[in-house]
């Protein structure tokens, strides 16, 4: 002590740390750097060249083709008596916590004797896209069809009531995007034509212009449906339309169907009131 040094006792460097560890430093960030980079060009690269992984990753936009083109499968799986339902997008479903965004749902109801309904599930999942691994199961809520049209967009069809069965097609919640563009529905035509024909028959107004709601179909060409609002017939319907179009395609309770040139007449006989649709389908 008193300011003598012990033998072999080096005095401190100071706070400064050793140059080993100034360089293992320098080296820790260049190698968290490097990471950093690469990682980006991967998350890049993956984004443009990898298919999604998620249904996050397709807009609302992206997916809509995709839910068009399921329709049209549907149709000319289904046969003569399917009519088109208009698309319904749905806002405020949460993709994360702090994103939201839309859902897009189109449907096709397709009408058959009462007692018919499984049979033309069955029907339908033998004719979709084996791709699609559709198939019929039995549920609490009666015979089902699931499949996947792929891009995560889901199929799925049930019984609605007696002689008529709904199939929907859903896109999930999406980033909406550019949003849903309806695909072109063009002048109205022979389903409007037929349409007028057969609300005269019934001895309702025939003046207004009906919506038309279409579909691409698989092999070219495009699916067209024309429905009016419920109508009170002034006379016993099946008896009313019957003059009108040749041999029916479907006479039941609940429903009657008939041909007119290319376009199928269906009346929905379930409710108080009739409800008419004209249809131009996809060939099988």
């Amino acid at each position: 002590m008193n300011g003598v040094e012990a033998a072999g006792y080096a005095p401190p460097t100071g706070p400064g740390k050793p140059a080993s560890s100034r360089r293992w430093w320098r080296l820790l960030l260049a190698a968290t750097v490097a990471w950093a980079v690469l990682l980006a060009a991967l998350t890049w690269i993956s984004v443009r060249n990898d298919p999604p992984t998620v249904r996050e990753q397709r807009s609302l936009a992206e997916a809509g083709p995709v839910v068009d083109g399921a329709v049209g499968e549907l149709v000319a799986a289904a046969g003569d008596t399917a009519v088109l339902t208009p698309p319904r997008i749905e806002r405020g479903c949460r993709i994360t916590p702090f994103a939201d965004g839309a859902d897009l749902s189109r449907g096709v109801d397709v009408f058959v004797v009462a007692g018919g309904e499984r049979a033309l599930l069955e029907q339908v999942a033998d004719r979709l896209p084996a791709a699609w691994r559709a198939g019929v199961r039995a549920t609490s809520d009666g015979p089902r069809l699931r499949a996947d049209a792929g891009e995560f967009v889901t199929v799925d069809g049930g019984v609605e009531g007696d002689g008529r069965v709904r199939f929907t097609v859903d896109s999930g919640c999406r980033p909406v995007g550019d949003g849903h563009v309806v695909p072109g529905t063009g002048a109205a035509g022979a389903e409007a034509d037929a349409l007028a024909e057969a609300l005269r028959a019934l001895g309702a107004p025939a003046d207004s212009i009906p919506e038309l709601v279409t579909a691409p179909c698989p092999g070219g060409g495009t699916a067209r449906s024309a429905r009016s609002p419920g109508v009170v017939a002034t006379s016993a319907p099946v008896a009313a339309l019957a003059p009108v179009g040749g041999a029916p395609v479907l006479r039941d309770l609940a429903a009657y169907a008939y041909r007119r040139g290319p376009v199928t007449v269906v009346a929905d006989l379930s409710g108080d009131r009739v409800v008419l649709s004209a249809t131009t389908g996809c060939a099988a």
